[in-house]
């Protein structure tokens, strides 16, 4: 059985009901296993951090009692490495496994969380702007800064929200593929919902940073919700 059979009828998963008659699913997709392991997990320091713990202390007892109390000493630290990478790559899993991220031509949706999902609706009128940091895999992060006023705490979106922005949280599409292709639906979604509300128009620009690309579109005022996953 599948969670989706827990869902009304008509309702796909990452969503909190059926679609309204007339809006269209533009994309769906969930964070790169990879991404979240390497990007929002840190599996790379942590793994240097085990692997520098293990050298050190080889070294100080090579220097004492030879090879095999090197290997003694170390061998331990090394084997909690390993046990720490596997629950951090389980975890990564999880995320990937129960993240879903949804545009339609209306809203974004992002159902996340693991042990207390949630659902985000975040109509595209309450998007301030929408930016694109590109890696080199194709994947990308998709940050969504929301008017200020509106918050979403922290801790309830993380990991799928932009580093080191505590104060004023921004939402964000976790590592996704083809993350260009992405942004190229959601920009144009967001200046036409602009067009349409009659609050001006959307501009949209891109520039270079190093070592990522940046994608901006505005938007215009509407409603933001939250609810708990059925």
């Amino acid at each position: 059985m599948s969670d989706s059979d827990f869902l009304p009828e008509g309702t796909l998963r990452g969503l909190p009901g059926p679609l309204p008659p007339g809006e269209r699913i533009l994309w769906r997709g969930a964070p790169s296993l990879s991404g979240v392991l390497l990007r929002a997990f840190h599996a790379r320091l942590v793994m240097l951090w085990f692997a520098g713990t293990a050298t050190v202390l080889a070294i100080g007892a090579a220097a004492s009692g030879g090879p095999a109390r090197a290997l003694a000493v170390a061998g331990p630290t090394l084997l909690i490495g390993v046990a720490a990478l596997g629950l951090l790559s389980f975890l990564a899993w999880l995320v990937h496994r129960t993240t879903v991220y949804t545009l339609t031509d209306r809203r974004m949706v992002l159902h996340v969380g693991i042990a207390l999902p949630i659902t985000l609706n975040l109509p595209l009128t309450r998007i301030e702007s929408a930016d694109l940091r590109l890696f080199s895999d194709g994947t990308g992060d998709i940050p969504l800064r929301l008017p200020p006023g509106e918050r979403v705490a922290y801790l309830h979106l993380w990991p799928h929200a932009r580093p080191w922005r505590v104060g004023r949280p921004e939402p964000m599409l976790r590592s996704v593929p083809e993350a260009r292709s992405v942004v190229a639906l959601l920009a144009p979604a967001l200046a036409a919902q602009i067009e349409g509300s009659g609050e001006g128009v959307a501009k949209t620009s891109t520039r270079a940073v190093e070592p990522a690309a940046t994608g901006r579109a505005s938007a215009a005022p509407g409603r933001l919700a939250t609810a708990g996953a059925r």
